[in-house]
C-alpha cells in the first residue's frame, strides 16, 4: 500500500483468468465498516508529511465496495468463477450507494482536501444497467463523481486486450465497453472543463494471443491516440487458469489447443507492438508485419511510406498547407510558367542589401588586419625588452649576494662574536627554525 492510502475492502468477484486475488483473498467482498475507515483516515491525517490528499481510497477493484448477491443462499452454491463474465449475474447487487457514502464521509473530515482513487476501476460495472432503477441511478452518480472529484489526473482501467477471443480467455469484457466508457469520460471532462487522462492496462503474450493480435491492438490504441506505458508481459502464476493453459497448451474447459508465446523471441515479437511510436522499434515492427502479410496494419500505424528519420510517420499535414500549395500551382500555371514580377524586385533588394553587408565586412576585416599588425609590432618590442632583461639577469648572476652587499657579512660576523661573548661559549651554532628537535 501507498503511505497516504486506505484499503476499504478485500476480495474480488471479477474472476480474471490470469489473476490470483480471488484465490488468496476470496471471491466474496469483505468490507470494512464506515466507522473503521474514518478512524484510519483520521490517523493518516495526523501522520507527518500529510498535506490533505489521500492517494487512494480503494481495494483490489476500486468500485466493488458493498457489492454482494441479493440471494446469498444462491451465491453459496454458485459454481461460476466470475460474477461479471461473460455477463453480469442478475443476482449481483451493483449499487454504488455505499461507496458514495464512504466518499462523502471522508471528504467531510477536517484536514482532507481531496481523496483520490488510485486503484483500478471496473468500467463494466459502471456501464451495467439492470432492473433496479435505484442501483442504476447510484451508478450514474458514482461515475460522474468519480471523474469530477476523485481522479488525480489519470484514471486507471484495465481492458487488458482488444482481441475478442483473447479477452474471452482472460474473462474480460468486450473492448466495445471500453469505447463506451471512454466516450462518457471525455464527455464529462468537456462538460466540467477538466483535462484528465484515462490510462489503460494491457497484457502481451497471454495464452491465445498471437503477434497479429498484438498488431491489431497497436493499431486500435493508435487510433485512440494512446502511447501505452502501463503494460506487462504475461507472467505465469500459480492457481490461475491462464497458467494452466500456458503450461499444458490446452484450454482446461474445452480441451482445445491454445497457442502461448514462450521463447524470448516470440514474447519480444508481441511486446514490441506496445511501443509502435518509438523510433527504435519501427524497423522490427515493419519486418514482422511484412512477414505476417499485414501491410494494412503497417499503413494504419505509419501511414504508408513516410520520410526516413521521421518520428511519427502517420502525422498528417497541418490544415491549410495543401490549399496553399494548390493555389500557388494554379497561379503559376495562369502566368504561363513565368515567375511573379515581384520576385525580381525582391531579388534586387536582397542583392543590394547583401552587397552593403559584404562591403561592411571587408572594411571590418581591413581594420582587424591593421590592429593585428600593430599587435605584432608591440609583441616584437616586448621580445626585445625581454632579451635585454635576460642579459641583465645573467650579469647579476655572476656576482654574489655578498659582493652586491659588501657590509652584510661583516655585520653578521660582529653579531655572532657579540652573542658568543655574552653566552660564554666558544663555538656558537644557532639552531635553524626548520631543524628537528
Amino acid at each position: 500500500m501507498i503511505k497516504f492510502s486506505v484499503n476499504i475492502h478485500r476480495g474480488c468477484f471479477g474472476g480474471c483468468a490470469f489473476c490470483t486475488i480471488s484465490a488468496h483473498q476470496g471471491k466474496f467482498i469483505s468490507c470494512r465498516s464506515k466507522e473503521n475507515i474514518l478512524r484510519e483516515v483520521c490517523k493518516v491525517i495526523q501522520m507527518p508529511g500529510f498535506k490533505g490528499y489521500l492517494s487512494d481510497l480503494g481495494g483490489p477493484s476500486a468500485n466493488m465496495y458493498g457489492m454482494h448477491g441479493r440471494n446469498l443462499k444462491a451465491c453459496e452454491h454458485c459454481k461460476r468463477p466470475s460474477c461479471i463474465h461473460p455477463q453480469i449475474c442478475p443476482n449481483l447487487n451493483t449499487s454504488h450507494q455505499k461507496l458514495l457514502d464512504i466518499y462523502h464521509a471522508v471528504d467531510a473530515l477536517p484536514g482532507i482536501k481531496k481523496s483520490f482513487i488510485g486503484s483500478g476501476v471496473r468500467y463494466d460495472l459502471l456501464l451495467h444497467r439492470g432492473k433496479d432503477e435505484e442501483a442504476n441511478r447510484s451508478t450514474e452518480e458514482y461515475t460522474r463523481e468519480l471523474i469530477t472529484r476523485h481522479v488525480s489526473g489519470r484514471l486507471k482501467v484495465a481492458p487488458e486486450h482488444t482481441c475478442p477471443h483473447v479477452l474471452y480467455l482472460m474473462r474480460k469484457p468486450s473492448f466495445d465497453l471500453f469505447y463506451r466508457f471512454k466516450a462518457i469520460f471525455d464527455r464529462i471532462n468537456r462538460e466540467e472543463g477538466l483535462n484528465q487522462q484515462i490510462i489503460p492496462y494491457f497484457i502481451s503474450s497471454h495464452p491465445g494471443c498471437h503477434a497479429e493480435d498484438m498488431a491489431e491492438l497497436a493499431a486500435i490504441t493508435k487510433d485512440l491516440d494512446f502511447h501505452l506505458e502501463q503494460v506487462q508481459d504475461f507472467t505465469p502464476t500459480p492457481m490461475t487458469v491462464s497458467t494452466e493453459a500456458w503450461y499444458t497448451g490446452y484450454d482446461p474447459y474445452t480441451l482445445e489447443p491454445v497457442f502461448s508465446a514462450k521463447t524470448p523471441s516470440e514474447k519480444l515479437a508481441q511486446r514490441m507492438f506496445f511501443f509502435w511510436y518509438q523510433r527504435d522499434q519501427r524497423p522490427a515492427i515493419e519486418r514482422e508485419l511484412r512477414r505476417l502479410g499485414r501491410t494494412d496494419i503497417l499503413d494504419r500505424l505509419y501511414g504508408g511510406a513516410p520520410k526516413q528519420g521521421s518520428q511519427r510517420g502517420d502525422r498528417e499535414p497541418r490544415g491549410g498547407h495543401n490549399r496553399r500549395g494548390a493555389q500557388a500551382r494554379e497561379d503559376y500555371s495562369r502566368r504561363g510558367g513565368q515567375p511573379r514580377e515581384d520576385y525580381n524586385r525582391r531579388g534586387d533588394r536582397r542583392s543590394a542589401s547583401y552587397g552593403e553587408k559584404t562591403s561592411s565586412y571587408k572594411e571590418r576585416t581591413a581594420s582587424y588586419k591593421e590592429k593585428f599588425a600593430s599587435y605584432r609590432e608591440q609583441s616584437a618590442s616586448y621580445g626585445e625588452k625581454s632579451a635585454s632583461n635576460r642579459e641583465k639577469s645573467n650579469s647579476y648572476g655572476e656576482k654574489s649576494y655578498r659582493d652586491q652587499r659588501p657590509g652584510s657579512s661583516r655585520r653578521g660576523d660582529q653579531r655572532r662574536e657579540d652573542y658568543e661573548r655574552r653566552s660564554g661559549r666558544d663555538n656558537y651554532r644557532p639552531k635553524s627554525k626548520n631543524r628537528r628537535r
